[in-house]
């Protein structure tokens, strides 16, 4: 399916990853959809003629909502991209006592249970689609999953759930016509990285194998539209990190 042809619901599409993905494909010619929770999500949709709805991925109700009001507006979904989430750090056992179970439950509901959730509501409008492939889904694992730092159990465990459902979602969806693929990007200059400090950015950037930098979010855009096109990729975790291994 030409990218022309997509119709393209992007959560965390306030900024980043996700903002980045739904103006790339916009540029591209696919109708997007915008979800967030930041009410700062209208003024991206509108930047490139997208729509938008405000969501909380870990909600049922809220996702529901999010998902009927992108059908609507573009008339059905032939993919989802899952760009939210959140990366608190916390250590097992920290100065101030054990990890707190609630912060480490938020980042599984809104890393995993959030994109699972939004892949299986978006997945059962695909299904609704004519012609041999119905739907595309891409969600947003990490490194971490495979090299998690220290202070990373809750993110890394959230994005290894990520990786590892993959594989069963794709068998899962192959009857109905729907793929699906994760990308586990490295150190990417999100709006959150560029405001470290010149100093902090350089140091991780040095870590990179080769090219020595951050990776850009149209980089990430850009696999997303690659996994788009290409239909006989399915079911597979993509690092996209210059050869990175988090020491």
């Amino acid at each position: 399916m030409e990218l022309a042809e997509h119709r393209v619901v992007v959560t965390g599409a306030a900024s980043g990853l996700g903002a980045a993905t739904a103006a790339h494909l916009a540029a591209e010619g696919s109708r997007v959809f915008l979800l967030d929770r930041e009410a700062s999500v209208a003024e991206t949709a509108e930047g490139i003629g997208g729509g938008h709805a405000l969501c909380d991925v870990t909600d049922e109700g809220s996702a529901q909502a999010a998902i009927a009001a992108a059908v609507e507006h573009m008339g059905g979904i032939t993919a989802a991209v899952n760009c939210a989430g959140i990366a608190p750090a916390a250590r097992v056992v920290g100065r101030e006592g054990p990890h707190p179970l609630d912060l480490f439950r938020r980042v599984i509901e809104v890393n995993l249970i959030g994109s699972f959730n939004i892949a299986r509501l978006a997945a059962a409008e695909m299904a609704k689609n004519a012609g041999e492939e119905k739907g595309v889904i891409v969600n947003t694992a990490s490194v971490a999953a495979f090299e998690g730092q220290k202070g990373q159990a809750a993110y890394a465990a959230s994005k290894a759930g990520i990786a590892g459902l993959t594989l069963p979602m794709a068998r899962d969806l192959a009857g109905l016509g729907i793929r699906v693929c994760a990308i586990a990007p490295g150190i990417f200059g999100t709006p959150m990285l560029r405001g470290l400090p010149q100093e902090v950015q350089d140091s991780l950037a040095a870590e990179v194998t080769f090219p020595r930098r951050l990776g850009e979010p149209e980089e990430f855009a850009r696999t997303v539209a690659f996994i788009l096109r290409t239909g006989y990729l399915n079911g597979e975790v993509i690092r996209l990190d210059g050869a990175l291994r988090m020491r």
